[in-house]
């Protein structure tokens, strides 16, 4: 018997922020059956987290599980206090580990790691990165299932001359560098490429101002769009020939996922989840964090041999379809109809 599913996350596409799994997972779930209530698309932090706690009180009820998307910074708190809610209510919950910092929280919150973990019907681990970092803090109510998207959303584009264009999607958070971003192309450009870098994704701290000044007062070829529409950026990246993310902190990001299903070779730091989803120089290029240096060869190196690129991207491709949704639904719909 399928459950009613509460979903505790940050909804705020509407508000200016990306779409998150909220809204991905949540609306899958609801095609598959599932009566899916989402909380909350509240802007305001406090009043988000108080419409989250009024969520479970409003729905305790026989057969509701609640999902709470679970990050490793402020965000970290509001699934501790939804989860201490749930577990006065007996209702079963499961966080669903988000944070790509999350195994330096627990360490540093072990008390309030222990309850939330602990106490879940069973964590949801995206990225075997995670699943390993909490089997070593001893939690075993663990389960990997990892990001989906849908496949046929991402068409696959051979790059069969690469050139100099780069893009890059993520909100522009410290945590994300993008100023990093901007020392690959100045580097890409002072050794002779006709280079441009194009870069996705709202403002969430100080780091988009500082891109937009250091571009204006270097006159770098830099392209800020804002936060677009799903669509609207796959639409743009048939335009671009390399993806590069420049992060210091990461799980296993779907816009990386969807850039290696869209065909477009990938350098990114080797942090995080990353690894776990790259296999460096047979699907994509890691390179150490905060070495411009690296990453622009890395880069060079995508450039100067075009046939290896295309087996790149061919190999990567193969691997996110295992991540479609068609294929990773059944492992959803059999932890919730438990």
């Amino acid at each position: 018997m399928k459950r009613n599913l509460l979903y505790i996350g940050n909804k705020l596409s509407k508000k200016g922020s990306t779409v998150t799994s909220i809204e991905t997972l949540g609306n899958f779930l609801k095609a598959e059956g599932f009566q899916v209530t989402t909380a909350s698309s509240k802007k305001n932090k406090g009043v988000r987290l108080l419409d989250m706690l009024w969520s479970v009180v409003k729905h305790n009820k026989k057969n509701t599980v609640v999902l709470i998307d679970t990050y490793s910074t402020q965000n970290f708190y509001y699934a501790v206090m939804v989860a201490r809610l749930c577990r006065c209510y007996k209702l079963p919950y499961i966080p669903i580990l988000r944070g790509g910092n999350l195994p330096s929280r627990l360490q540093k919150s072990p008390k309030k790691s222990k309850a939330l973990f602990h106490g879940a019907q069973v964590n949801v681990a995206p990225s075997h990165y995670l699943l390993e970092a909490f089997k070593s803090e001893a939690y075993t109510n663990l389960v990997h299932i990892p990001n989906t998207i849908e496949i046929a959303n991402y068409p696959f584009k051979p790059r069969k001359k690469v050139q100099p264009r780069l893009l890059w999607v993520r909100s522009f958070a410290q945590l994300y560098n993008p100023l990093l971003a901007l020392d690959v192309l100045s580097n890409l450009l002072k050794k002779g490429y006709d280079a441009t870098l194009t870069m996705v994704g709202p403002p969430k701290d100080e780091s988009f101002q500082q891109c937009k000044k250091r571009a204006e007062e270097e006159n770098l070829p830099v392209t800020f769009t804002g936060m677009l529409s799903k669509q609207q950026w796959i639409a743009l990246a048939a335009s671009q020939d390399i993806f590069i993310n420049t992060t210091n902190f990461d799980n296993t990001p779907v816009s990386v996922i969807e850039a290696m299903a869209l065909g477009l070779p990938v350098v990114s730091t080797n942090v995080g989840g990353l690894p776990y989803l790259i296999e460096d120089t047979k699907d994509g290029f890691l390179v150490p964090p905060n070495s411009t240096e690296k990453f622009t060869a890395a880069v060079e190196t995508v450039l100067k041999n075009p046939k290896k690129s295309q087996e790149i991207a061919l190999a990567a491709r193969h691997k996110v379809e295992q991540f479609d949704w068609q294929i990773v639904k059944h492992q959803w719909i059999s932890l919730l109809s438990q």
